[in-house]
């Protein structure tokens, strides 16, 4: 017996950008900075030629370039797209700050892999630590990563990436979350363990979800108490101990599974 085969709508194969919502007027766009450059000169696309444009409000439209300049592209939009790329879970990653580029994998690939939104986070245990002035410099390449990262993808949304916290100051500001976890690697090496396969499969379409992923070496024993005392699940992610850059990813693949290809049931409501 052959498999199923599942229909979609087919969305047009052409060049994407993420439009701010000021520069939407009626039924024309303006592109600007960046993105028209990339247009005029990487792209050189001419008058006539089409895009995709996306509103922050995740809308998806095509849109036809009208006229071209060095720092300006006029598009009136064509066709509003009913496409949606977004996972239908909202998931929160606060990321323990972990040595050299790492953090910028789990941004890109996170990005890939569906995450609403990142944090940064401060941990006992991270080696590095941000000052003020690096923490400017190194959020405005974190913006750019995710913007490129959500057009290579055909995300609708850009995840937005909130400033650095502490473990503490997470925990305070965790109440609208639906449910919060946090990867324990102690809990890979336990005969008794929370399955995260479980929690998952209890999770709704639309809930929020936050998960927290350590530095390197893992939490503290602090922070471990405190996370647990303020209703973070530990959970293990497979019986294997994952490097810091990996959890995130496992995490999101799993969730993206369960929602997007099984195919369960309260998926399609």
């Amino acid at each position: 017996m052959s498999p199923k085969r599942l229909k979609r709508k087919v969305v047009p194969d052409l060049q994407r950008y993420f439009v701010p919502a000021e520069n939407w007027e009626d039924n024309r766009v303006m592109i600007t900075n960046d993105d028209a450059h990339h247009i005029s000169r990487v792209m050189r696309s001419k008058p006539g030629d089409v895009i995709i444009c996306n509103h922050p409000d995740g809308k998806a439209v095509t849109c036809q370039i009208t006229d071209i300049t060095k720092n300006h592209v006029q598009a009136v939009i064509k066709e509003r797209l009913g496409e949606s790329a977004e996972l239908p879970v909202n998931v929160t990653i606060a990321q323990g700050l972990p040595k050299s580029d790492k953090f910028e994998l789990v941004l890109q690939k996170g990005t890939e892999l569906g995450a609403t939104a990142f944090v940064p986070v401060q941990a006992d245990r991270s080696v590095v630590a941000w000052d003020d002035k690096k923490t400017e410099k190194k959020m405005n390449r974190f913006s750019r990563i995710v913007k490129e990262a959500s057009e290579q993808c055909h995300r609708n949304k850009i995840p937005f990436i909130q400033p650095v916290r502490a473990i503490k100051t997470l925990v305070d500001e965790s109440s609208e979350y639906d449910l919060k976890l946090f990867a324990f690697e102690e809990e890979a090496k336990t005969e008794e363990y929370q399955s995260f396969g479980m929690l998952v499969s209890e999770i709704n379409p639309g809930d929020r979800v936050l998960i927290v992923i350590g530095p390197e070496g893992g939490f503290s024993e602090q922070e471990a108490a405190l996370l647990k005392q303020n209703e973070f699940v530990p959970i293990r992610l497979g019986p294997r101990i994952l490097r810091t850059e990996t959890a995130a990813l496992y995490a999101l693949a799993s969730i993206s599974y369960h929602f997007e290809e099984l195919g369960c049931r309260s998926c399609r409501q």
